[in-house]
């Protein structure tokens, strides 16, 4: 009995498939209480680039666990994200830049080819021109000393800023802030840290006037050694340091919406 209804069943279904038939209708996703479906974009996994740029911060200097600052640890939370597959890096940035030289090495095509295929885009920047003038007043050191150099740094950031945009105007952009090292050899409050909150507000407001970045603070994870945060230079961070900025950065594309920087193609 059963096997003739089960007959009888596909009988009916064939008869609607015939020429000259009544097609059988289920109806659109629309109809169906679906509405406009659109597949999201982090549907399909795919290979994501990852371009670091800036100084020895985000070069990795002074990892002593030797996985590559916190670009590399970075790139191993991005392989958790929704749609991605793999990630590929880039790492453009070197020991010692500063503004003037990062402006620079943005002027070569071959850089901003490489700057064209991020998805996710990691900058570092000032804390070489901020040592420059520490270098050389080290033993007479106050705000007199920086006086002028803020404005230079702006109009560098603001050139160096309008060159990748240029070559990649949709990459979620993160801009880390600046610590003060110095407190490896005192934690008392001086004139230094006055200046250094002046060129993190800079920093800030440049990734808020971006509309695609994220400006990540850092300088309350580096506020003397006793938590064992800094390489033995007593400059760079270590793998543990380098970890917390990483966390930092996850926590800061939380803020900020990974997804809106996006575009919708990155998601948590």
């Amino acid at each position: 009995m059963k096997k003739r209804i089960w007959i009888l069943a596909a009988a009916l279904f064939l008869t609607g498939c015939l020429p000259g038939s009544d097609p059988v209708s289920f109806g659109t996703m629309e109809d169906r209480g679906f509405g406009q479906y659109e597949v999201p974009p982090t549907f399909a996994p795919r290979t994501v680039v990852l371009v670091g740029l800036g100084d020895s911060l985000t070069q990795g200097v002074g990892d002593d666990r030797k996985r590559e600052g916190y670009v590399g640890r970075l790139a191993v939370k991005m392989e958790e994200w929704k749609g991605v597959k793999g990630v590929v890096v880039h790492n453009l940035a070197k020991r010692g830049r500063r503004s003037d030289q990062l402006a620079e090495q943005l002027s070569d095509p071959r850089v901003r080819e490489t700057i064209a295929e991020a998805d996710i885009l990691t900058l570092t920047i000032g804390g070489n021109d901020l040592m420059k003038v520490v270098k050389e007043d080290l033993f007479s050191l106050d705000a007199k000393a920086f006086e002028g150099k803020l404005e230079p740094f702006m109009d560098r950031l603001s050139t160096s800023l309008f060159q990748v945009r240029r070559a990649n105007p949709d990459a979620v952009l993160i801009v880390l802030g600046l610590y003060n090292p110095l407190t490896v050899v005192t934690d008392e409050e001086s004139e230094f840290d006055g200046i250094l909150s002046d060129w993190n507000a800079v920093l800030e407001d440049a990734a808020v006037a971006d509309g695609r970045a994220c400006y990540v603070p850092v300088d309350d994870l580096f506020i003397t050694n006793r938590d064992l945060v800094y390489h033995t230079d007593f400059f760079h961070p270590n793998g543990k340091g380098y970890s917390r900025m990483t966390d930092r950065i996850m926590d800061a594309l939380s803020r900020c919406g990974l997804n809106r920087l996006s575009g919708g193609e990155l998601e948590f």
